[in-house]
């Protein structure tokens, strides 16, 4: 039996725009995330977006996540 995918949203502020990924800023913890993705330079710093991922978050500084769906959300 295959396990179910699971799935998480995070809800973030651009703060920069890099070269494949973008560095939000959590409105629930205002922790910095850097979130990859295949076309960062479709967004701009102070977009707002909703973004849903695998809910693997790296332990890093900051933490990373991989970006499975973005949405302009707020």
């Amino acid at each position: 039996m295959e396990s179910p995918v699971t799935t998480a949203e995070l809800k973030g502020r651009v703060l920069a725009v890099e070269e494949d990924s973008l560095l939000l800023c959590d409105v629930c913890t205002r922790q910095k995330v850097r979130v990859h993705v295949e076309h960062p330079e479709h967004f701009c710093a102070g977009d707002c977006l909703c973004v849903r991922y695998n809910g693997v978050m790296t332990n890093s500084l900051p933490p990373q996540i991989t970006a499975a769906s973005l949405r302009r959300c707020c």
